[in-house]
């Protein structure tokens, strides 16, 4: 894998908890976005490991979200490892399996989005490498952060 500093990937596995937010409500206290969160983890970690076994080249996924405006800032960006994975995958057409795994990772979270597409994105750990000298968190925050 190229780079070495990158945001840790979501592997962990949690027990399902019970979402209480409404999904077209942002989380209201700590406790609230603490559950949210970990809901996103448990529903996106399935989602990242079946990518695994479909996609040559995948690696990991992450997500950037500002509980303020909370589902409507949500970004997931699922990362390959060189520009050549990404760029195949792209050209397979399976954008549009991550963004149905993202939906259904959602779903199972109680969360919706509208346009889901445009809270899906591809990157590579090569150009993150090459641009952000393998910094995510500069990266994700300066390309796929929603600001309000």
């Amino acid at each position: 894998m190229l780079g070495t500093a990158k945001l840790p990937t979501i592997q962990v596995s949690y027990a399902a908890i019970p979402f209480t937010a409404r999904a077209h409500q942002m989380p209201s206290s700590k406790r609230e976005q603490a559950r949210t969160e970990r809901q996103l983890v448990t529903a996106l970690t399935h989602a990242c490991e079946t990518a695994k076994t479909e996609m040559p080249g995948f690696c990991w996924l992450t997500y950037e979200v500002d509980y303020a405006a909370f589902p409507a800032s949500l970004q997931v960006v699922w990362v390959f490892d060189t520009l050549a994975d990404k760029n195949a995958a792209l050209a397979r057409g399976l954008v549009e399996r991550m963004i149905g795994l993202t939906v259904e990772a959602l779903d199972d979270a109680q969360i919706s989005l509208s346009n889901a597409a445009a809270h899906v994105h591809v990157d590579c750990e090569e150009q993150c490498l090459r641009e952000n000298g393998g910094d995510w968190q500069q990266r994700i925050k300066r390309k796929y952060a929603r600001r309000s």
